[in-house]
Formats: structure tokens, sequence, C-alpha cells
């Protein structure tokens, strides 16, 4: 069963068409990561699934109808553009919200929730007295206490230090453990290949991947060298075969031509300098993204 089922849609503002023929699934129960530069479309479909934005021609079939209202008690959304009621206290914000959804009392759910996040001492402070990480928090969870089947979170780890995301990481993994289907963008790579059962890109407003991460590096063949060695990559410039090097400091990755033997660039490399380790490997997601859309990337049409 699917979730949302965006057939044939394209959203135009003026001259700039955002979302360009777009056909998409989302499976009910799974998290599906949504990746792209700014400015590729994907804030745009978040809120054509929210009912916030219409398109122009398709359809968006959420729960297998088309969305009469934008605020329904079954989606939660986590908006790019943090808004909370700052002269609220962050208990009495979050009953408010999720009354709002529910339409009785979530004072239990509340608490739980305030416990999970870890902001029970700051429950009874007002949302202006908050760090930029903790209302970060209290917004996911008005987005999430009522209880919804589909949340939708745009950018919700952008800003978070290391822990938060932990704990954020953990929760959206917990409302897919019972039941709930998750959507959530994201320019984390890292994040996109380690929770998402399936992962959609959108560039300059066209689909061009679609699927788990498997399908996508397919896609692309082990046409990856990681290697660390011995003055990284100052010693790896104009390696026969290697047509881009992505530099992360102590490991760079080599992308070979179509041509290339992975074994004999890594002989190359082992005759001018020590070599501590290498792995012919798929693409990882960043530079499958870096690929279609990087400065030197050609224009890509996929279906």
């Amino acid at each position: 069963m699917n979730v949302v089922d965006i057939a044939g849609v394209t959203k135009t503002f003026g001259e700039h068409t955002a979302v360009d023929d777009l056909t998409l699934t989302v499976p009910k129960g799974s998290i599906y990561g949504f990746i792209g530069p700014n400015g590729s479309g994907k804030t745009t479909t978040l809120r054509m699934i929210m009912n916030i934005l219409r398109p122009d021609r398709g359809d968006v079939r959420v729960f297998d109808e088309i969305q009469d209202g934008a605020a329904t008690s079954r989606i939660g959304y986590l908006p790019e553009e943090r808004g909370l009621y700052k002269r609220m206290k962050v208990r009495e914000l979050l009953r408010f919200y999720g009354g709002l959804k529910r339409g009785q009392s979530v004072d239990g759910a509340v608490d739980n929730w305030l416990k999970r996040m870890d902001l029970v001492e700051w429950a009874d402070k007002k949302v202006e007295a908050l760090s930029k990480g903790m209302a970060q928090k209290v917004q996911f969870i008005a987005s999430v206490v009522a209880d919804p089947e589909l949340v939708i979170l745009d950018e919700p780890f952008t800003g978070l230090d290391p822990v938060n995301t932990d704990v954020l990481r953990s929760a959206v993994l917990e409302l897919q453990r019972k039941g709930t289907t998750v959507i959530f963008s994201t320019h984390d790579m890292n994040t996109a290949e380690r929770m998402c059962d399936f992962i959609f890109m959108i560039f300059k407003g066209k689909k061009v991947l679609n699927g788990t991460l498997s399908s996508i590096q397919d896609q692309y063949g082990h046409d990856t060298l990681r290697i660390r060695c011995k003055n990284g990559s100052g010693v790896l410039a104009d390696l026969d075969g290697v047509d881009r090097i992505n530099d992360f400091g102590q490991m760079q990755e080599l992308h070979l031509t179509p041509e290339a033997n992975p074994q004999a660039v890594a002989a190359t490399v082992m005759q001018r300098t020590e070599v501590w380790g290498f792995e012919i490997a798929k693409p990882s997601l960043h530079d499958i993204f870096v690929r279609i859309a990087g400065p030197e990337a050609s224009e890509v049409d996929h279906a």
C-alpha cells in the first residue's frame, strides 16, 4: 500500500518550473529521503503533498485521497522555516498544537516526548529562552505529538549538534517501527544512506534518482577506488584511468573511467607512495549527488 501517490505533477511559479512532470510513490511504513540542491524542488514537492501548494497539472493523492485542505490530523509536518510562538511556554505550546490536531488532550504524549527529548526541565520555560537546537526539538515534538500516520520533515537535522542529531534520528526510527511513514529532505548524504529505505533525488525540477541505495549505486557500478596513502592527494595527480578525485583529507575517492583497471591504478599509486589501504567500491551517495548536480556535471534527464 502506498501512503503517497504523485502522478505527472508539474508546478510553476511564473516562468519558473519548480517541479516538472513528477511521478513518485511512497510505500506505507517506509522512510523516504528527498535529496537535491537548493532550489531543486524538494520543498515545493513536500508542500504539494501537504496541500499547502496545489499542482498546475497532475494529481497528488495521500492515503488514496486528493486532500481537500492543508491541515489533517493524519499528517505531521516540520517545515524548513521553523516557527513557534516564542512567548508561550514549551509544555502549553505542545499541548496546544497536539489538541488542534487530535481534538483531545495530549498531555501524556507531551510529557513522554519531553522526557524522550531531554526537555523536561525546560517544559515551563518560554520558547524564546531555548537554544536553537532545543527549539528545533520542540518543533519536532509538535509535528509528531498527535501520533500522525505520515510525518513530513523538511531538513530536520540542520543545525543540530551530534548528540541531538542522534536523539532525533532515534526518534524517527522509533516512529517507523510503530508503523509511521516518514518523508524527510536532507543535504546530509550520510544520513540519507544510513536511514532511508528509499531515496529520491530531484534536480532542476526533474526526478533524476529514485529507489533503494543499492539500486541507485548499481546504476554506476564499481567505478570508485577509495584509497588511504602517504601524502594523500598530493601524489595522486595525473593517474591514467582516473577522471576525478574527491579529496576527504585522510582518504581520497578516485572516480575511474569505464576502461580503467582498478588494480593497475592501485599498483601505480603504490609505486609513488606508501599505501595504507584501498577498496574498490560502488560510489557513495555523496559522489553520485556531485556527479549529477556538481558544477562539472552535464545535463541529466533520467526517468
